[in-house]
């Protein structure tokens, strides 16, 4: 089992759903994947946060395990997001960002971070990324990372620079179309692993996810659930639960990928039931089992 980096944000979130209302809760994508990823391997957390953080959600993360010594506080307010979803939970509608002091964050590794095995880059400036890759004082065994639509179209030349620099990257379905420039998701997920990456995981929501590794494809449900709550942070949680389960294993072959991908559906499976990360903070390693059997059966063929 090896350590697991994470590097993105966290953040104080305020939610609308169809289903309730929440407001300046604990949120953003370095929170998520680490609280999933947790579960399965030891998680190394850097970000920045502000004077304004509650104390709790710090026990919190560290209570899970996460260690937060790479969790640097900043004078000022923490990041805010806040968001609002209809009854189609696929895409939230932002409302307002603030960035605050994530907008002077600038990740700096310590002598114990820089030899981490897993690296996970979440949801940053691509150049943030890359500054990352380059502290590492040699090659992590596993190099991924994740980004959206405001890079793709903002620091295309900057992704691509980091891209050429990881083994694996998660994006949804309309950012991997946006990056190809493909509206064919087969083609897109080829032409993305041209620039660089040789594992491609694609989001699509209650759809499920793809993964293509070395040309072969792998498909994966989404669990369906009864009782869809909040959609904020699924995606990361995804990449948590696949990341942490891979940084677990001593072979990184297909099939420990194939069960990567069910793990990342399965803990999303989980997030989605209620804010923030409340269903999370209820979740045991029973219930994480029985739930990947449950993801088997959806696909068994025989019998």
């Amino acid at each position: 089992m090896g350590d697991l980096l994470v590097v993105g944000s966290v953040a104080l979130d305020s939610v609308q759903t169809p289903f309730g209302k929440v407001e300046d809760v604990l949120g953003g994508s370095a929170t998520f994947f680490s609280y999933a990823a947790s579960f399965f391997t030891r998680v190394r957390l850097v970000a920045t946060i502000g004077d304004d953080f509650p104390a709790a959600h710090v026990v919190l993360l560290r209570e899970r395990g996460v260690d937060v010594t790479g969790l640097t506080q900043a004078h000022g307010r923490t990041f805010r997001w806040s968001g609002r979803y209809g009854y189609d939970l696929n895409e939230a509608q932002t409302l307002d960002t603030q960035l605050n002091v994530f907008a002077e964050f600038r990740p700096s590794l310590g002598d114990g971070l820089r030899r981490v095995p897993y690296v996970f880059l979440a949801n940053i400036d691509p150049e943030l990324q890359l500054d990352v890759v380059t502290q590492m004082a040699e090659r992590p065994r596993l190099v991924a990372l994740d980004t959206m639509n405001f890079w793709i179209q903002g620091k295309r030349p900057a992704l691509r620079r980091v891209l050429r620099e990881v083994d694996v990257i998660t994006i949804n379905d309309a950012e991997a179309r946006q990056l190809a420039e493909e509206p064919n998701l087969v083609k897109a997920a080829r032409v993305i692993a041209s620039m660089g990456p040789r594992i491609v995981v694609i989001k699509r929501g209650e759809y499920g996810a793809v993964l293509v590794a070395d040309g072969a494809f792998f498909i994966v449900p989404a669990f369906p659930l009864e009782s869809v709550y909040d959609p904020t942070g699924a995606g990361d949680t995804f990449a948590g639960g696949f990341m942490g389960y891979l940084a677990g294993q001593e072979e990184l072959d297909r099939a420990a990928m194939r069960r990567a991908m069910v793990y990342g559906s399965v803990m999303a499976s989980f997030t989605v039931e209620d804010f923030s990360l409340n269903r999370l903070t209820r979740l045991t390693p029973p219930e994480i089992q029985e739930r990947y059997a449950a993801f088997h059966e959806l696909v068994r063929l025989e019998g």
